[in-house]
């Protein structure tokens, strides 16, 4: 517990020491009173207090209004023990709510503490110490073993494994060395590196991370909308019932002390407290369990979304592949060989996955690249060219085939080789515990042409597929999709999916670590590129969603049927207090169950 809610125990265990004694002395009338008033005050002084202040800034019908009107009242009809058992009770069920609370931030604690506190940059030949917020672009920085890394940057110096789970979730330390991308947040864990800032601090991975997090509670969805609306109808109408509760019936029969302490005890149960703070913090701990995942959820909102997915819509490229493509099929070694040859001149990726595959080169000559159409060079005596059918068309050889790289030499078609991305290991397993939690369809949008589109489309078991898309094609083909008037989220890497991330139900940026544009554009991020997190991200919504609903309905419910017999004068003062404190408390309890998902 925090050194308040100590203070605020010790104060609970003496006004019950002082009421029970109290209650115990043989004094009658006023004298008994006002000994009553000292555990009350003791108790209850700042719920007195934030009743006054509250009225003076013109915010009259609060949980503090209240517990103030109805104890003060229950001391104004002589029934002191009631008063002041009830000012208790309250501040028990507050310390309950306010241990909750803290264990459901600490869920979230671990991320936030991923921005490190210093830097030791180079200046003047010393690696001085400095705020991270002081290191400019170009910067050399020290980081040691244990430490976080402060901004984005790269390698230049040293080689450690670095825990990235704070980051990404990632259980396993990720190897770096010279010329390798390292972000803000992750810890250094073996030996000392240098690093050169590739952005400044408000920039860096972590710096966005953190903005996300703490913006998170202002994006309110409408379970959290209804919350707040409820309560400003709910609590002025449960005060006018309370005053009808105390004058109307005594006109009629009489008794005007018993429906006063009806209306009293109808007060106490009219607080909503179970429903304004336990709703806002299930929200909290299943967007923290989340977090803990490595996925960031920019707000309530998106995880109602997540939570009632009808149709996904992904991207091919970094999404349901790996990204990386490799030679999948050639016509025979020398066919390869040649081809390596010339590609071992080019940065291409269709290149690094050729000279990849081959394990035999030739010396060539003359070597040059072909825009937009592939590689040639002269091998011995032989011209060769290497590339796509535009290329071979160009070299005059006939070509009848698509989807393939091509080699010619010496005038003749030698061959042709095959080269693709490759599918996640894991994701047509996802696919299927997709529908299994609910989801009708995935479609695949991809810029790709038909043949690569469509070996994805067999191997991860989708439903639907476009392929040859731009950008604004992908964009046009999710608006026709959102017509169906299912909720749509679109799962793409985030770079070249802005567009689309922004006009889905729900957006999500998949391996966005370091991309801007991704963790601006979408709604939710995945901090790595593992696809099985949009199945683990919609079971954590579904159950959050699920607490909600129970803590709704079960604190209405009570509330209702509580709020009826005390009118009717089947429950007093201790039901009341159950009502209210019993079930904030109940209500809470059950909100923890987020922390656990």
């Amino acid at each position: 517990m925090s050194r308040r809610q100590k203070q605020n125990l010790y104060r609970i265990i003496a006004a019950t020491l002082l009421f029970i004694g109290v209650a115990f002395l043989p004094l009658e009338g006023l004298w008994k009173a006002a000994l009553y008033l000292v555990p009350y005050f003791i108790v209850g002084f700042d719920v007195l207090w934030g009743a006054v202040r509250n009225i003076a800034q013109g915010r009259i019908f609060d949980e503090n209004f209240l517990m103030a009107l109805a104890t003060v009242g229950a001391f104004a009809i002589g029934e002191y023990p009631e008063a002041v058992f009830v000012m208790m009770f309250f501040q028990i069920g507050e310390l309950f709510q306010n241990i909750a609370v803290g264990k459901s931030r600490k869920s979230i604690s671990s991320l936030m503490d991923i921005a490190p506190e210093v830097a030791f940059v180079l200046r003047e030949g010393e690696f001085t110490e400095v705020f991270p917020q002081e290191v400019a672009v170009g910067d050399i920085i020290l980081v040691k073993p244990g430490e976080k890394i402060p901004v984005d940057g790269i390698v230049v110096e040293g080689e450690s494994d670095i825990d990235t789970s704070a980051m990404t979730g990632e259980s396993v330390p990720r190897f770096v060395s010279a010329g390798q991308l390292v972000i803000s947040g992750c810890v250094n864990m073996n030996s000392p590196i240098q690093i050169r800032a590739t952005k400044e601090y408000d920039e860096s991975t972590v710096a966005k991370i953190l903005e996300l997090v703490e913006h998170s509670a202002m994006n309110k969805g409408k379970y959290e909308s209804f919350i707040t609306r409820f309560a400003r109808v709910y609590t002025p109408c449960v005060v006018l019932l309370a005053l009808l509760v105390a004058f109307v019936p005594p006109i009629f029969f009489g008794e005007l002390t018993t429906w006063v302490m009806r209306a009293l005890s109808f007060l106490v149960v009219s607080c909503p407290c179970a429903l304004v703070i336990s709703v806002p913090l299930s929200f909290f701990g299943g967007i923290g369990s989340a977090s803990r995942r490595g996925v960031l959820v920019k707000g309530s909102n998106y995880l109602e979304l997540l939570a009632k997915c009808d149709v996904v819509v992904t991207d091919k490229t970094g999404t349901l592949t790996t990204g990386k493509l490799s030679v999948t099929d050639y016509t025979d070694e020398e066919t390869l060989k040649y081809a390596a040859s010339l590609e071992r001149y080019s940065n291409h990726p269709v290149a690094k996955a050729i000279v990849e595959k081959a394990t035999e080169f030739f010396e060539a000559q003359n070597v040059k690249e072909i825009a937009g159409k592939g590689m040639y060079g002269v091998i011995g005596t032989k011209e060769v060219f290497v590339g796509n059918k535009a290329l071979m068309e160009t070299a005059g050889i006939s070509c009848n085939e698509e989807g393939a790289i091509f080699v010619a030499a010496d005038g003749k078609y030698i061959g042709k080789i095959k080269v693709s991305d490759q599918v996640k290991a894991n994701a047509k397993d996802t696919v299927e515990k997709l529908r299994t939690s609910g989801v009708k369809k995935v479609i695949m949008l991809t810029g790709d042409g038909k043949e690569g589109a469509e070996s994805v489309f067999d191997r991860a078991g989708l439903d639907e597929m476009y392929h040859s898309l731009l950008p604004a094609d992908k964009v046009e083909k999710l608006e026709e999709i959102m017509q169906s008037g299912e909720n749509v989220i679109y799962l793409g890497d985030g770079i070249n999916d802005a567009p689309v991330l922004k006009r889905a139900h729900c957006g999500i940026a998949m391996g966005a670590v370091g991309s801007d544009a991704a963790i601006e554009a979408s709604d939710v991020v995945f901090m790595n590129d593992d696809i099985s997190q949009l199945t683990e991200s919609i079971k954590i919504a579904k159950k959050t969603i699920s607490i909600v609903k129970q803590n709704i309905i079960f604190s209405i419910a009570v509330k209702v049927g509580v709020l009826v017999l005390t009118a009717l004068g089947f429950a007093d003062m201790w039901q009341a207090v159950f009502a209210d404190v019993g079930v904030m408390v109940i209500a809470v309890l059950n909100t923890l169950r987020t922390l656990k998902l």
